[in-house]
């Protein structure tokens, strides 16, 4: 399996954006089936974001919607997570994993996004 480590996540007013970047430490993001953004805010329980599949198939949550896109660069080995607009609603810990045929990765620490009124 791929490790895959989050970052790009910091402090950001609303009305903001940002982009997280889920980058391949080890092997090549194009051995993944999918790569999925998962998101958990204070309080509450993980939830799917935005996916992506080997063949560029993308799928964003109907809740960031029009907000949020998902994207490859294979060059740089990384799949990335474009914020726009952000609201404080948006406030959470961002995790990338990878799913392959027949397993699931394993979840790495997150790159934690602030959003302030």
């Amino acid at each position: 399996q791929v490790q895959l480590v989050e970052s790009g996540g910091g402090l950001v007013q609303a009305g903001g954006s940002l982009r997280l970047s889920c980058a391949a430490a080890s092997g090549t993001i194009a051995s993944i089936t999918i790569i999925e953004w998962y998101r958990r805010p204070p309080g509450k329980q993980r939830e799917l974001v935005a996916t992506i599949t080997d063949s560029g198939g993308t799928w964003i949550a109907d809740s960031v919607k029009g907000r949020f896109t998902i994207s490859r660069d294979r060059a740089k080995n990384t799949v990335y997570l474009h914020m726009n607009n952000l609201k404080t609603e948006h406030t959470a810990v961002y995790y990338c994993i990878g799913l392959y045929s027949g397993s699931v990765g394993r979840w790495g620490k997150g790159t934690r996004v602030a959003v302030s009124s």
